[in-house]
């Protein structure tokens, strides 16, 4: 049995380009999928948060159309009431890389908000990253990337990773109200970005760094981590 470590975002908003709040948080597939997969087949998860803050669901995920369907948001849903973890999250500030196997974070836009200038998830990403533990990153949770840098430099520069897209983004009209975008913020800092058709399932691994593009690549990512656990 493996464990592994699960950082989330603890935001609830993301600030828009004209400073409103976009009710936000963490993509409910992106958590739910892995969770079960990864829980399913005995490894043992703990998640962490910024001041170990609940997560709050993006609302939008649980909706049949955007789920895929009514019962699929349902078992979504149930998913996450059922994950006893979600409700004692760990500050992110007292995790330890030496205590688990492996470190995945879910997206949504909340990691926009907070994880990307998150001085914790910095050290945590840049010291799982130096370790060779599998570290598994999917949709916009790539943002968390940003706190790496020091002096404009980051150790995921030459990596080549996916994450959410420019026009996923667009086709989820949000682009023009963002005050600034996953995918350009990850190729000004030097990552070899690349991508897969929009919605569908894309993944990459680069030495021990595992991306995912959007929701669809979250349960993807969740079998490529259960091949090296």
């Amino acid at each position: 049995m493996a464990k592994l470590l699960f950082v989330m975002t603890g935001a609830a908003y993301w600030t828009l380009k004209d400073g409103t709040r976009h009710a936000t948080g963490y993509w409910a597939e992106e958590f739910a999928a892995p969770y079960k997969a990864l829980t399913d087949a005995g490894h043992q998860i703990t998640v962490a948060t910024p001041n170990g803050v609940i997560p709050t669901v993006d609302m939008m995920s649980l909706r049949p159309e955007m789920a895929g369907s009514p019962q699929i948001a349902l078992d979504l849903e149930e998913t996450i009431r059922s994950a006893e973890v979600m409700r004692r999250p760990l500050h992110l500030a007292d995790a330890r890389l030496e205590d688990y196997d492996a470190v995945y974070l879910p997206g949504g836009h909340g990691p926009m908000e907070d994880l990307s200038t998150d001085a914790d998830a910095g050290r945590l990403l840049t010291a799982a990253l130096a370790s060779g533990k599998p570290l598994a990153i999917v949709c916009h949770a790539p943002a968390a990337m940003l706190s790496t840098r020091i002096h404009g430099r980051s150790p995921f520069a030459g990596y080549r990773v996916t994450a959410f897209t420019n026009e996923e983004e667009e086709g989820v009209g949000l682009a023009k109200r963002a005050r600034w975008l996953v995918e350009d913020e990850l190729i000004g800092m030097g990552v070899d970005f690349t991508k897969g058709e929009m919605w569908k399932p894309y993944t990459v691994v680069d030495r021990n760094l595992y991306t995912g593009q959007n929701p669809a690549s979250a349960a993807a990512l969740a079998e490529r981590l259960l091949k090296v656990l």
